[in-house]
């Protein structure tokens, strides 16, 4: 794209891009101007998967504006959403790297908008966006240039959570050739016609790199208040980042580290098919908060005399949830507690992760539908994907044999 007689691009890579380590600063000479970047979507369940195409989106320039969808476009083009759209406003900004959230964001990306939040040029992941009559939501700006891929994050989709809500068993997490599990895949990963690469289920591979894309890390500063926090955080969610935030109020200056536990420590005192999203997938989804400063991967249940040494402790706190006791019958937050430093958070917002299923089953034969739908217009996008490559191959060879 040219613009005031330049690229864009070259601004990306003078921007965001230039040649100095990580965390430097470019002179103002090399970096000419900030480069702002679109988003959009319904990100409805926010997964790893959202944040990790909002950080790829982050990393080509400097400002990241993301553009939600409300709830009746959504309904219009793909089927009901599982949150309403202020749950989704808000989960969104919670994500670290996004600077700025439009609301009711059009569901066709038009260079009008972009110009509008005088935004360079539009990021996307490489699946495809349908409209409800099967047109590529990006046509425009692809057509003119304002447009750039990242990559899709294997292993997650939205379609592949809700399949393993509707799955009455525990074994999903750690063993996908379950036949139940294949048995519902049918009905979610599958449509009409084959399979479409972006809706089929995959499992999720965990890499050190990846933790490291998404940490910050930060170490804990001098005056830094730690807080430590404990849980489950399974489908990560608008009741998890509203107790977050409230727990991030508690100090001027906090650090907070949140404990994971294990999926069969969560499986123990959770029960039925939990948790939903395995270790590795809940830390992605805890570390892409922006109240979050550290994880702790696969942390005791209870919070002892060691836990609070090693990390220096100043404040523990724990929701209105029900605290499980641990194996033994005993209060996991004794030793915080007989310190004085335990607080139950009221973060007004009594969702969890429960009631998310339900919303899920409760809708389950709309999210069926809404997925053959999905799964249907995708698979006839890649018919005349397919068509189109045959039809410019067998051009090339009558030209060639001219």
């Amino acid at each position: 794209m040219i613009k005031n007689g330049h690229h864009a691009a070259d601004d990306q890579r003078e921007g965001a891009g230039c040649s100095l380590p990580a965390g430097s600063v470019c002179s103002p000479e090399k970096r000419k101007r900030v480069v702002r970047l679109w988003c959009d979507g319904c990100y409805d369940m926010v997964h790893y998967g959202h944040s990790n195409q909002l950080r790829q989106a982050k990393a080509m320039g400097d400002y990241l504006t993301v553009g939600v969808h409300t709830d009746a476009e959504i309904s219009k083009h793909k089927g009901p959403p599982v949150f309403t759209q202020e749950e989704r406003y808000k989960m969104v900004r919670a994500i670290k790297w996004v600077d700025e959230v439009v609301e009711g964001a059009p569901y066709v990306t038009t260079l009008e908008t972009l110009d509008k939040y005088n935004c360079d040029f539009c990021v996307h992941g490489d699946d495809i966006t349908l409209t409800v009559d099967g047109k590529d939501t990006y046509e425009e700006v692809k057509r003119e240039g304002r447009y750039r891929e990242c990559k899709r994050t294997q292993g997650v989709s939205t379609t592949d959570l809700v399949g393993r809500m509707l799955l009455m068993t525990k074994a999903h997490h750690s063993n996908l050739d379950n036949p139940d599990y294949q048995k519902h895949t049918d009905n979610f990963g599958k449509g009409p016609k084959g399979n479409s690469p972006w809706t089929g289920v995959s499992q999720f591979l965990q890499t050190s790199q990846k933790i490291i894309q998404f940490a910050s890390g930060n170490e804990p500063q001098p005056g830094d208040t730690i807080i430590y926090v404990a849980g489950a955080f399974d489908l990560f969610h608008i009741g998890h980042v509203d107790f977050l935030e409230m727990v991030y109020k508690q100090a001027e200056k906090p650090y907070v580290i949140v404990g994971l536990h294990f999926d069969q420590e969560v499986n123990r005192y959770k029960g039925k098919n939990y948790p939903i999203m395995n270790i590795h997938e809940r830390t992605l989804s805890v570390l892409a908060c922006r109240y979050v400063s550290e994880v702790v991967i696969g942390a005791p249940y209870t919070v002892d005399k060691d836990l609070l040494d090693h990390f220096k402790v100043d404040l523990v706190c724990h929701g209105k949830t029900e605290v499980f006791p641990d194996k033994d019958g005993s209060n996991p937050y004794a030793e915080p507690k007989r310190r004085g430093i335990f607080r139950t958070i009221d973060s007004g917002n009594n969702l969890t992760t429960d009631d998310i299923v339900q919303r899920i089953i409760e809708n389950r034969l709309q999210f069926e539908a809404r997925n053959q739908k999905k799964e249907a217009k995708e698979m006839a996008v890649i018919e005349a994907m397919k068509k189109r490559e045959q039809q410019e191959q067998g051009e090339a060879q009558v030209q060639a044999s001219h």
